[in-house]
Parts: structure tokens; C-alpha cells; sequence
């Protein structure tokens, strides 16, 4: 299914649930074209949700929800909005989580006083927590997994509009000529950036080649049996080896990614069921024209120069520089997936594709991945006979 077409949840292929990701590309959307700056055009996609009050951001802390966060206001104050609202999930049990330095840090910068914080004490973001088994029993399977949490997020605000910071890794981050870039402007050539400009000139055979060999030294999708993960590397190799070089050409083909569209589909369908029209400002198409033209050909030099260029005007530097960032596996998989995991029988996934030990190994294990999220619903809904769609 083509998420431009349907007002239904896009579901994932089988491989797709085993290894807990999205393939391929998906037909470009018409690209914009004019003379709006990056912010100008930002500002364009924020506006709506403006308009329809009250609007809230999806709010963590992080550089992207920031962004977000500090665009929206600065528009707000400009056009005589109704300020927006940062929600954000505080989970005190979860330490990784933490980032309430930087969050008070840019709530004080903005100088905004409304702020949603919903505090999760008892596993109720778990994926198989009562929120998400809820929504699994009504909608089935889905990617991204996390999405059965945020039922509970949802039905705690007001009807409106949702503005999230999905997509700012993707589109904000590293591109293929980055590297390049950065030797072109000046930056001291280390060992670490000439063996990335090289891979980022070599043939595409070459750079699936090198990408299957990082995704076998990385280990990862250890849960997959071999045939499984053979496909799900040549999969991926194949997706992240096609993006043009130019930087123009990549977001351009960025915007075709089908990973970005669905979770941004799934959302908002998700949201709407509580009221909320749910967006993904930085994926928007307006914007990511935008971007494409000032940053042409070559780009910027990295993801700190990108949130510089964009958002100095809203944001300390200290939060557009900074490189760490909270994780929030734990508060995903935590004990009720752990109980589960203990206890059951194997049944419910598809033995051609996973190792049924392996599986329950990671599901176990202290340092979880959120990429198995859709077989342990898979497994869930199986050990339920007649639960679910």
C-alpha cells in the first residue's frame, strides 16, 4: 500500500516484522518548487497546526523535538498563535531516559509555561503494557511497535493538533556526500573521514558490498535465521547504497523513503482516533525542497552545521551542538515483556525467519532492541487465540 493512498494502517511484509524494519522506495511525491527559505518553508508546515489549537509537540528533549519545538513558538509569537504545548513521557524508572537538564533548558529559553509532563511509573509504556495491548487487540501488528504506547499519550490530551520531530536523523543528520563536504571545507583529514569519502565516490556495487560487511562485523538481527538474514542485508545494503550523491538528490530521494512515509501514515491515523492531527514537519515535502536548495550540491558538513544553519536564531548551541541522547529502549521492553518472554512456548513467529531461542534471548537480554518489537506483538496476539483483528 501507498501511504499517499489509503486511509488505512500500512501493514509489513513477514520479513519485514522478523527483522523489525521498512524496505524500499516508494514512488516521489510531486516536488515542490520556489524561492522559500528552509525556515520559511518549515514555517508552512507548522502553520496548520497552529491554527487548529491546541497545538502540541511531541517533546523529549532531543535536538529534533527541540527544533520542533522552538520553530513552532517563534511562529506562534510572530503570527499571534496560541503558544504551543510541549507533552513530554517522563519514565523516573528508566535512568537512560533522563533528560530533564536539557528539557528545562530549552523550556526556559522559549520562555513557555504550559507544559504537559505525563509520568510512566508502572510500565505503561511496555510494549505489552496495557496501552499497547489495547491497541494491538483493535489494530494488529504494526510498525513502528512503539505506536500501541502512545494510546495512553493520545487519550491524555485535548482534541488538536500534534506536531512530532520525526524524521530530523534522517534528513538532518549525515548524508552520503557529508564526508566529502567536509574535507571540501576545510576539515583536518583523519583516517575515519578519507575511508568514508572513499566509500561515498565508490560504484554501487561497492557500497552494498561494504554495507553487508558492517551489518555482519555489527552482529545485528542475531534473532533472524541465516536465509532471513541474508535477505534483510541485501535489503538493506540495496536501500542505504542508493542514495545519490549530491546533496539535493538525496533528500529528494530521502522523501521517498519508505520507512519515513509509513511511520508518518501509522501516526497520524493513530492520533486521529483521539482527536489529534498529527504531522511530521521535517518530512514535509515543502521543507525538504527547501533544505535541497540551500544546500545544493554539496550540503553542510554535518548534522551540528545543519541545526546551526537552521535554528541558531531559536535554540542555544549548546543544545543545536550537543552529541549525546537519551535512549528509551528500557521503557519499551521492560518487565511485561520480560515475563512474557520467559514464559513462552515459541509459537506465533515464523520459524523460516526466526530463531525461536535467539528471539527469546534478546527479548531477555539487558540490552533490548525495539527492532524485535513486531514479533514479540506477533507472539502476543498468538498466544491469545480470537484477541485482535
Amino acid at each position: 500500500m501507498n501511504p499517499t493512498t489509503t486511509r488505512e494502517y500500512i501493514r509489513s511484509a513477514p520479513l519485514e516484522v522478523a527483522a523489525g524494519w521498512v524496505y524500499g522506495t516508494l514512488a516521489q511525491v510531486q516536488w515542490p518548487t520556489g524561492t522559500a527559505t528552509p525556515r520559511q518553508a518549515l514555517d508552512d508546515a507548522l502553520r496548520p497546526a497552529l491554527e487548529s489549537p491546541p497545538c502540541y509537540v511531541l517533546f523529549s528533549g532531543g535536538r529534533d523535538s527541540s527544533a520542533v519545538l522552538a520553530a513552532a513558538t517563534a511562529l506562534a509569537r510572530r503570527e499571534g498563535h496560541a503558544l504551543p504545548v510541549p507533552v513530554t513521557r517522563v519514565h523516573p524508572l528508566v535512568a537512560e531516559t533522563r533528560e530533564d537538564e536539557w528539557q528545562q533548558l530549552v523550556i526556559e529559553h522559549l520562555g513557555l509555561t504550559e507544559w504537559v509532563r505525563l509520568e510512566y511509573l508502572h510500565g505503561e509504556t511496555d510494549l505489552l503494557g496495557e496501552p499497547a495491548r489495547s491497541s494491538l487487540q483493535r489494530h494488529g501488528v504494526l510498525w513502528p511497535p512503539a505506536l500501541h504506547t502512545m494510546a495512553g499519550t493520545f487519550s491524555s490530551l485535548s482534541p488538536g493538533s500534534l506536531l512530532t520531530g520525526e524524521g530530523g536523523d534522517a534528513v538532518l543528520g549525515p548524508h552520503r556526500v557529508t564526508p566529502l563536504t567536509a574535507l571540501r571545507r576545510g576539515r583536518r583529514p583523519s583516517a575515519a573521514l578519507l575511508s568514508l569519502a572513499a566509500q561515498s565516490i565508490a560504484p554501487g556495487p561497492v557500497r552494498r558490498m561494504l554495507l553487508r560487511r558492517a551489518m555482519v562485523r555489527s552482529g545485528e538481527r542475531s534473532w533472524l535465521t541465516k536465509d532471513a538474514l541474508h535477505e534483510h542485508r541485501r535489503l538493506g545494503a540495496a536501500d542505504e547504497s542508493a542514495e545519490p550523491l549530491p546533496y539535493d538528490a538525496a533528500l529528494a530521494h530521502l522523501a521517498g523513503r519508505r520507512f519515513l512515509r509509513v511511520v508518518a501514515h501509522n501516526q497520524a491515523l493513530a492520533a486521529a482516533e483521539h482527536g489529534l492531527r498529527s504531522s511530521e514537519p521535517l518530512l514535509d515535502a515543502g521543507f525538504l525542497s527547501a533544505l535541497a536548495r540551500a544546500g545544493g550540491r554539496w550540503g553542510f558538513t554535518g548534522r551540528t552545521a545543519t541545526m546551526r544553519a537552521l535554528f541558531s536564531d531559536v535554540l542555544p548551541d549548546v543544545v543545536l551542538a550537543r552529541a549525546t541522547k537519551a535512549s528509551f529502549n528500557h521503557a519499551y521492553i521492560g518487565e511485561q515483556t520480560r515475563a512474557f518472554a520467559r514464559d513462552w512456548d515459541g509459537t506465533g513467529v515464523d520459524p523460516d525467519l526466526v530463531d525461536v531461542a535467539r528471539l527469546r534471548d534478546s527479548w531477555l537480554s539487558e540490552e533490548p532492541t525495539m527492532a524485535t518489537g513486531q514479533l514479540l506483538h506477533e507472539a502476543w496476539l498468538a498466544s491469545r487465540p480470537g484477541v485482535g483483528p
